[in-house]
């Protein structure tokens, strides 16, 4: 796995645990390869408002104190993994087996703080549809996503047409 890719997965896992999502193969891999359980809910609930203020921060490249709140909250305990062979060297933000919110905390905090430094592979925004609060990491070519998903992009461009249309029915009245 390339640092990059591990940096980038480590902000969708953020991205996710903020949006509320269901667990993905994502999240249950890392989980796995990194000997960590799932957070109980009451663990996770008083971790997530840092979490959140974190990635509003770095989506909406806002001032960096939340991000170094989360640093000084959680500070990132780097060790150099190969997953007991599987891959090649690169770093991890905590230790393996360590308990679920320091090893969320930990990792979370480190991987937007390079994202924040302007990593240039990952970028993280938010959501610009009416009414959407979701984040999400933009993995496209040139760095010009919008909405955290087609649902939100579909529901913008139909919102966006009618009201087209209904101008020009309302110019088009006569008096």
């Amino acid at each position: 796995m390339q640092y990059v890719a591990y940096i980038g997965n480590m902000a969708r896992l953020t991205v996710e645990l903020v949006n509320g999502d269901d667990p993905s193969e994502l999240r249950r891999e890392f989980f796995r390869q990194h000997h960590v359980a799932d957070p109980d809910a009451d663990e996770l609930a008083r971790l997530l408002p840092l979490l959140r203020d974190a990635v509003a921060t770095v989506a909406d490249a806002g001032a960096i104190a939340p991000v170094n709140l989360l640093l000084e909250r959680f500070p990132p305990a780097m060790t150099v993994s190969t997953h007991d062979g599987a891959g090649g060297p690169h770093l991890h933000f905590a230790r393996d087996g360590e308990d679920p919110t320091s090893w969320l905390g930990r990792s979370c905090a480190a991987a937007l703080a390079h994202v924040i430094c302007g990593d240039p592979h990952v970028t993280v925004g938010r959501c610009q549809a009416d009414g959407c609060e979701r984040f999400y990491v933009d993995d496209s070519r040139n760095r010009s996503r919008r909405f955290c998903s087609n649902t939100c992009a579909s529901r913008t461009t139909v919102a966006a047409y009618r009201a087209r249309r209904k101008n020009r029915e309302a110019n088009d009245q006569p008096e």
